[in-house]
């Protein structure tokens, strides 16, 4: 089994910037680089394999190929690949939005998953902020009313954001990225967001864009926002490791490697996806065969993957897994 470096999908909607382009090396002809899905079997925009025998497949017939040996246990028994992992660069502020549950979407969207997700700030320019939750508790009939009445800024609770801030981001939960932050978002492979409020732009069709104000009120929960869950990293040799979400979809680690950091097989339990979010690193394996990995680089390591090491003086990845449930 080798290490599968994967060619995201790009997508370029209006409020995206060039810095994916400029400072993550993306190359895509596209003027704008909203986001890049480095990791997706969604149909929307699949990732596609980059090296070995596999090279022009897309990830998704890939592990299709033999799904629970490549998947692992803790994501064979969905139906779908269940995580989808974009860099996203908010140039301008993006739509004041919210996500369905499972259940909702299903009965709603065709069959289609909810959206569970998770925000790690990579870079965000000074006094940049994100809207999360409220700042109080409303009624569904207050919600409603701050929309139809253009007030909902007012109760919406703005959080100011610094480098590597963690949010979980729970179906229910209103919120938006502010412009100036770049962020890497972890979330369940969904593509369905309502759309509550959009500063009054129009699209590149020239026409505002679609808002969906009954669904929203139908999901959002409208107390006040949940505090952050905050975890100190754990010190292990030549790295640290801090889980910044762990839920039935993902568990995603923050590892800063600075020297060589072993790491075990996952034994069948779970693929394991890194992503470079700064500087660069060795990925050491089959008794010391090397793949370098650069910042912006994503890398899928199947569940029957071995054990592996990274090397590196200062770089930080996000390791993401689905693991088995009891």
């Amino acid at each position: 089994m080798e290490p599968l470096k994967l060619k995201p999908a790009f997508q370029d909607y209006i409020w995206g910037g060039t810095r994916l382009r400029d400072e993550f090396g993306k190359e895509s002809d596209l003027e704008r680089i909203a986001e890049s899905w480095e990791l997706s079997c969604h149909p929307a925009g699949a990732s596609v394999i980059m090296n070995s025998v596999s090279k022009g497949m897309t990830l998704k017939d890939y592990l299709e190929q033999d799904w629970a040996a490549r998947v692992g246990e803790g994501a064979a028994k969905f139906s779908n690949f269940p995580v989808l992992i974009k860099l996203i660069d908010a140039c301008q502020d993006l739509s004041v939005q919210v996500h369905p549950d499972d259940r909702y979407a299903r009965e709603h969207e065709g069959g289609e998953n909810g959206k569970t997700e998770c925000w790690y700030i990579v870079d965000c320019e000074e006094g940049a902020a994100l809207a999360y939750g409220f700042n109080r508790e409303l009624t569904k009939e207050e919600f409603r009313a701050s929309i139809q009445n253009d007030t909902l800024l007012d109760v919406v609770q703005l959080v100011p954001v610094n480098k590597g801030d963690v949010f979980f981001i729970e179906p229910g939960t209103l919120h938006a990225i502010g412009a100036g932050i770049l962020i890497a978002e972890i979330q369940q492979n969904s593509n369905i967001t309502y759309r509550v409020y959009d500063y009054d732009r129009v699209g590149t069709d020239g026409k505002p864009r679609e808002l969906h104000i009954d669904k929203a009120v139908d999901v959002t929960k409208t107390w006040a926002a949940p505090p952050r869950r905050q975890r100190p990293p754990v010190q292990f040799d030549g790295y640290s490791a801090d889980v910044i979400a762990d839920c039935q979809f993902f568990t995603t680690t923050k590892l800063h490697i600075t020297e060589e950091a072993a790491f075990p097989a996952s034994n069948g339990l779970s693929y394991t996806h890194l992503l470079c979010t700064e500087g660069d690193a060795a990925l050491i394996y089959d008794d010391g065969v090397v793949m370098p990995i650069s910042k912006g680089e994503s890398v899928f390591l199947s569940a029957s993957f071995g054990a592996y090491s990274i090397r590196s003086k200062n770089c930080t990845l996000l390791s993401t897994q689905t693991l088995p449930r009891k």
